[in-house]
């Protein structure tokens, strides 16, 4: 932490001619800015470690117990009354202790669904009584149908609420969805994404990508991946998607900077 405050303290626009020294109001409000930044991120950083690695290890390891003995389950949510009426492959009950563990990491699984509407609780409080520049971001960023609050909160808190770009490559950069050419004397090629950046970010903009195709298929940059990449292979669509997520977040970047909704957007009413 102390080093990520060093560097944002760091990253404050000097005059590069005059070199003039900050006010200590000013440095207050850009450590009290990126305390608040740093807070609302770890509630996004909770929510998604308790849901993908927590909660998901106990599900998946209900459903593993359950398949090993031959027993469908359809819904996860109806694993209670499921276990009173399951039967093995060959028609007997459950086994005693069988259906112990199964309770004991269902209980388990209730307690991070407790945790995780608490958070969310927590982030929708935020979102309605807190005036914050980053937290504008989200609201603005939400509006974009096919990007949801929680990428909107991720959007912004990971990567755009605390981090001035000046053009489009350093956006690029920073998630680590730009390319890197080899060239050695007469050879050259590309080796694909650096991956150097932000992993959440790079994850979620490929995933919002995809819902871009669906919920904007009028949208500009959907056309031009539908006229580039819709005929290809699944290979070719999959390269396709990671230009589509670059230019979408560039896109994002200039709509949370000027306001300007990107060509052919549809906005939620």
């Amino acid at each position: 932490m102390l080093a990520t405050l060093v560097i944002v303290l760091l990253s404050v626009k000097l005059d590069a001619q005059r070199r003039r020294k900050h006010s200590r109001s000013q440095i207050l409000g850009i450590v009290a800015s990126f305390l608040l930044s740093l807070s609302v991120c770890v509630v996004f950083r909770e929510i998604a470690i308790l849901i993908d690695i927590s909660r998901a290890r106990h599900t998946n390891r209900i459903k593993g117990l359950l398949a090993a003995q031959g027993v469908p389950l359809a819904r996860i949510a109806e694993l209670p009354g499921h276990l009173e009426h399951a039967r093995l492959w060959d028609g007997t009950p459950l086994p005693p202790l069988l259906r112990t563990r199964l309770t004991r990491e269902w209980d388990t699984v209730a307690d991070y669904t407790t945790r995780i509407r608490a958070l969310k609780a927590e982030r929708r409080a935020l979102l309605r009584a807190t005036d914050d520049a980053a937290i504008a971001q989200v609201r603005q960023l939400n509006q974009l149908c096919g990007v949801g609050i929680d990428s909107a909160w991720l959007y912004v808190m990971e990567f755009f609420g605390w981090r001035e770009f000046r053009n489009r490559r350093q956006v690029g950069g920073l998630a680590g969805l730009t390319d890197t050419h080899y060239q050695s004397g007469d050879q050259q090629h590309e080796q694909g994404i650096s991956k150097a950046g932000n992993r959440w970010v790079r994850a979620l903009a490929i995933n919002t990508a995809w819902a871009w195709l669906r919920y904007q298929p009028e949208s500009a940059l959907a056309k031009w991946y539908q006229q580039k990449f819709g005929a290809g292979t699944g290979r070719t669509r999959k390269i396709g998607i990671v230009a589509l997520a670059r230019k979408l977040l560039i896109a994002f970047w200039r709509y949370l900077e000027t306001g300007v909704v990107p060509e052919g957007a549809v906005l939620r009413a």
